[in-house]
């Protein structure tokens, strides 16, 4: 697997917390994490980060982890491949 460059990004670069690690590597998932572009995954971490109530984290972890499962969606739109 190649890096992803993350150094286009304009927003700030999210770090990767250990329960999200845990739970993409417990579902054999990180690959697909990986997979995505740089803008995706820290899109996702920085959604997931800003929920307030530990409820919305979940469902917003659920949601991302279910996206990288079937691999067609990206917060809840239409994703077909890397695209940068």
């Amino acid at each position: 697997m190649s890096a992803v460059d993350f150094s286009n990004l304009q927003r700030e670069l999210q770090p990767m917390p250990d329960d999200i690690r845990a739970e993409l590597e417990r579902l054999g998932l990180m690959d697909a994490y990986h997979a995505r572009p740089a803008y995706q995954q820290n899109d996702y971490l920085a959604w997931i980060g800003r929920a307030k109530r530990p409820a919305t984290r979940e469902k917003r972890l659920a949601q991302m982890l279910d996206e990288l499962r079937r691999g067609d969606a990206y917060m809840n739109m239409r994703y077909s491949g890397k695209t940068g």
